[in-house]
């Protein structure tokens, strides 16, 4: 970081510092500004004009700048009076360099401050390291002779236990260190003497808890390590241990903040894909609105009653676009916030009911040469379901079916039943539901086939038309009624499966 108020000098020490090959991310042109800055960026290095204009000179932003955040400082200034240089010593900058200055004695001292600097700050870090090993090494000792009985005891080792090394001397030292077996909770027998296998050496850090002397637990890691003379001869063993709890508070911490940094990035990604959502919605919404405000004004213009009617249609059609993306939107949110979906459950006899379903498709079928095929077995078993729901989902995907199947091609609406081997329904008998129709969507596709707004690419919206919303209310119309639907797609065929319980036991899963 620059400080200077002068905003040619400035300009020109930038140039000449990109020139050396440093980076300049930030000119202040005042010492508030500059603590401001430093506090906002990731800085190496700060140079220091010493007169600034403002409440604060150079030196007082250096100092607090070194105070706050460690970051070097080099003074680049006209000044040399006794009274500035004795100010500025005491703010322990890393060079003092006068206007006008050499490129060169300019270059030279901001290599040797980062040098410095780096070699300081490894030094500060080993420093660091060897206080916090000092620290470390602070655990309970207890020495024990070759019979088991207790010969030292440190004052760390009387904080843990509750014993005074008084107390414990030539004490059995399974009487004073006792442990806990953690899943039962009672009292370890095993002697330490057991322990006194010279073979064994040192024996690994054990996790367990140590009962006190009154009464309570405190997690612990022990190790047991034999004393042995110059012959390998085993006299005693020490024992030392250390208190877990803050080590597991801080392990339950880390866990913390590993959690609320995952419920931050759902939060993030939630919020990202609601702009999207928001955002597309606003384009759907304004497209028929500027489509029947074109036909309007297109409308008045026209002469031609052929034309006339053409826009009239055009205008009716993109109302009923508009009022039906409104519906269904207002139906996807009313789904997504129903916590508790409430169903009117009947039992429908598909062999009428189908029959039912399909008779408004009869006139659409003839115009477009279409054919469709029912495929009941006999004595299909009714299904108890939401009429409202069912007959919402299967008109979609009919719908789409119907635009989508080329002139001559066939659709079939097929039904059977299949046995559940996944919770909560299994060997409960699934009603499958199946569209198929000739028509293939490619790989790529499918996986955003149920994604709200989307529509097959290269379609003809002015001859399919749709809001884009219609396979987005199946899908979750579906996972209201506790079931599943997939689709596959490929050799001129795409297939629609729905599985679906018995909705009796979707709302009475005891029964």
């Amino acid at each position: 970081m620059v400080v200077e108020d002068e905003s040619i000098v400035a300009k020109d020490l930038q140039n000449r510092l990109k020139k050396f090959g440093y980076a300049v991310p930030v000119v202040a042109a005042s010492g508030e500004e500059a603590i401001l800055r430093a506090s906002e960026s990731h800085l190496d290095l700060v140079l220091m004009d010493i007169r600034l204009k403002g409440a604060i000179d150079g030196i007082e932003a250096a100092r607090q700048i070194h105070h706050r955040f460690q970051l070097p400082i080099i003074y680049l200034t006209a000044y040399a009076d006794d009274d500035t240089l004795a100010r500025a010593k005491q703010t322990q900058p890393y060079g003092y360099i006068l206007k006008p200055f050499k490129e060169r004695e300019l270059n030279t001292t901001i290599e040797i401050t980062l040098a410095r600097h780096r070699l300081e700050r490894q030094l500060q870090e080993r420093e660091q390291w060897l206080s916090t090993v000092l620290r470390s090494i602070a655990d309970a000792v207890i020495t024990i002779d070759t019979t088991g009985l207790i010969t030292f005891m440190n004052p760390v080792a009387e904080s843990l236990t509750g014993w005074q090394q008084a107390q414990a001397l030539g004490k059995p030292a399974i009487a004073v260190f006792q442990t806990e077996d953690e899943a039962t909770q009672s009292i370890l027998q095993q002697p330490i003497s057991s322990f006194f296998d010279a073979s064994l050496g040192m024996k690994t850090a054990v996790e367990t808890s140590l009962r006190c002397s009154d009464g309570q637990d405190i997690p612990i890691e022990y190790s047991i390590t034999p004393l042995q003379n110059d012959q390998h001869l085993v006299m005693g063993a020490i024992l030392v241990f250390r208190d877990r709890t803050e080590q597991l508070k801080a392990k339950a911490a880390i866990r913390q903040q590993a959690e609320q940094a995952r419920l931050v990035a759902e939060l993030q990604k939630l919020n990202q894909l609601k702009d999207d959502f928001l955002s597309t919605v606003s384009h759907e919404l304004r497209t028929p609105m500027s489509n029947m405000k074109m036909a309007l004004q297109m409308l008045t213009i026209a002469t031609n009653a052929e034309r006339q009617q053409r826009y009239l249609e055009i205008l009716k059609a993109e109302c009923a676009r508009e009022i039906d993306l409104i519906n269904d939107l207002l139906d996807l949110q009313r789904l997504e916030a129903a916590s508790y979906p409430t169903f009117l459950v009947e039992a429908l006899n598909l062999q009428d009911w189908f029959s039912s379903l399909i008779e408004p498709f009869r006139s659409r079928l003839q115009e477009h040469q279409q054919v469709i095929k029912i495929d009941l077995p006999e004595n299909f078993p009714p299904l108890i379901t939401d009429r409202a729901s069912l007959e919402r989902m299967l008109v979609e995907l009919l719908n789409n079916a119907c635009k989508y199947t080329p002139a001559g091609g066939q659709i079939i609406l097929k039904a059977e039943q299949v046995t559940s081997t996944s919770p909560p329904f299994e060997s409960v008998p699934l009603t499958c539901l199946i569209i198929q129709n000739q028509a293939e969507i490619p790989p790529t596709e499918l996986l955003r086939i149920f994604d709200k707004f989307y529509r097959v690419p290269h379609a003809d919206p002015w001859k399919q038309g749709g809001t884009g919303l219609g396979l987005a209310l199946v899908k979750r119309l579906v996972e209201q009624l506790q079931g599943n639907i997939q689709v596959e797609s490929s050799h001129g065929w795409t297939v629609f499966t729905m599985q679906l319980p018995p909705l009796n036991l979707v709302t009475n899963p005891e029964s």
